[in-house]
């Protein structure tokens, strides 16, 4: 059996840092409570560390108010929170074609059952877009705008900045899916102009399976109802669920866990610094990216400078479906990718992937080594030779 060389971060990160592993095992064994749901000290310990997570990514955030972030099962449990708790009968809503199903498959759901409008802003060859196509679909009555900040296909970085700053002073809201940006780029909601942004704590992160986060800012916490209610531990003597942030979007048992775990992961971010993770992530790009053009019968998709995309490389390999492709790198050389079309058809059409099925998909992480990356390079030109 081949050295394993992961290379599928875009989906999940691994390896994690060894303070998340064993935060979540120290947890498991000598705490185990339930965050809220008691007044003894092991519950008190773990609403304190929920909380403490909760703090640090309102850090990492740049959010003055740590209770504007709730915790929910992951990235798509975020999404859903935001454009079903938002989106009411007959609103129009733009989005692009670089979007993930975790985004348009709730779009689809509120076209069918409550009439929205969705306009689609094609991208280029390359993944990108300019802010002024996406500004230019925005109606005067139109509710949301959907963008994620990096495909997690081309990896190109969208111009949520631009989009923000021009829609702050209007009625139209911005939700940033911030999947494959969050922990490895900055990202301030104030500076963006975000009034949503939704991401998986399993991806840049670090974080285990199982949670992820919703930021809601001022301007849309007026707007949003909750999709799910439950027990909070708070304001028990009521039937409604709890207005006030988090608690009207933290219905049930949080998942202390995998928040346990990206409390440690989120405490190694700040002690690495995002600037210092970005900048590793880009040589790697870089290196994955250089390599992989010098070979026979690769194309590289996505935007042809580095410090426009997000750590993911999208290929097309001649001779082999991607499928083919991932299968041959995992059996015979022990690299780990994705094939296929990401959740993701609609850009796959903008960058010539669709007849082939989609694309053989790259992705360093903050832990992968250059040997990995030269791991991959050295069997793809084995196979292509």
């Amino acid at each position: 059996m081949a050295s394993r060389h992961y290379l599928d971060n875009a989906a999940t990160s691994w390896p994690k840092p060894e303070g998340v592993y064993d935060a979540v095992d120290r947890y498991q064994r000598g705490c185990g409570a339930a965050a809220g749901r008691g007044g003894y000290a092991s519950a008190d310990a773990a609403g304190q560390i929920v909380e403490r997570a909760r703090r640090r990514a309102a850090t990492l955030l740049g959010a003055p108010d740590p209770k504007s972030i709730a915790f929910t099962q992951n990235g798509t449990d975020a999404l859903n929170a935001a454009i079903h708790g938002l989106l009411r009968p007959g609103d129009h809503v733009v989005t692009t074609d670089a979007e993930h199903n975790s985004v348009l498959r709730p779009l689809r759901d509120a076209a069918v059952r409550l009439g929205c409008r969705i306009t689609y802003v094609p991208c280029d060859a390359a993944g990108q877009l300019e802010a002024r196509r996406v500004l230019a679909a925005v109606e005067p009555t139109t509710r949301l705008v959907v963008l994620t900040h990096a495909s997690n296909v081309t990896g190109a970085v969208l111009p949520v900045e631009e989009v923000g700053a021009a829609l702050r002073d209007g009625q139209t809201l911005l939700l940033v899916d911030a999947a494959q940006t969050l922990g490895h780029r900055r990202v301030d909601v104030g500076r963006i102009g975000a009034d949503l942004l939704a991401a998986p704590g399993h991806k840049g992160l670090l974080a285990p399976l199982g949670v992820g986060l919703l930021w809601v800012g001022p301007r849309a916490a007026g707007q949003l109802r909750p999709t799910r209610q439950g027990g909070t531990g708070s304001v028990s003597e009521s039937e409604e669920q709890p207005p006030p942030l988090p608690h009207r979007l933290e219905a049930g048992n949080l998942n202390v866990p995998a928040i346990v775990g990206l409390d440690a992961a989120l405490g190694w971010i700040e002690s690495q610094t995002v600037d210092a993770i970005g900048q590793r992530l880009a040589q790697q790009t870089a290196r994955l990216i250089d390599g992989a053009q010098g070979l026979p019968g690769v194309r590289v998709l996505g935007p042809p400078a580095v410090e426009e995309r997000a750590p993911v490389v999208s290929l097309l390999t001649e001779g082999y479906d991607p499928h083919e492709a991932a299968a041959l790198l995992d059996s015979c050389f022990g690299v780990e990718c994705r094939a296929g079309l990401h959740c993701a058809a609609r850009i796959h059409g903008a960058i010539g992937a669709l007849a082939s099925g989609g694309t053989l998909r790259l992705s360093p992480g903050p832990l992968t080594t250059d040997h990995d990356i030269d791991a991959a390079i050295d069997a793809l030109r084995q196979m292509t030779h």
